[in-house]
């Protein structure tokens, strides 16, 4: 068990959910890079900060009450 009392392990879904985030974002850029067409890098990032600083603050916030 790590120090801070959380253990990460392949059946923890908040670990899970990560590892799926951070594969499927970098899927998007991967892919933004390779063609000529499509989102940019930079609506991508944009698109990807729209969703993920709500999501990270409503989940800090419901942790903490």
């Amino acid at each position: 068990m790590s120090p801070d009392g959380y253990s990460a392990s392949w059946t923890d879904p908040d670990y899970v959910s990560t590892v799926v985030g951070v594969l499927a974002a970098a899927a998007l850029y991967f892919y933004s890079a390779w063609v000529n067409w499509g989102p940019t890098t930079v609506e991508i990032t944009v698109v990807l900060l729209a969703v993920l600083l709500p999501t990270t603050l409503a989940y800090e916030i419901a942790r903490r009450f």
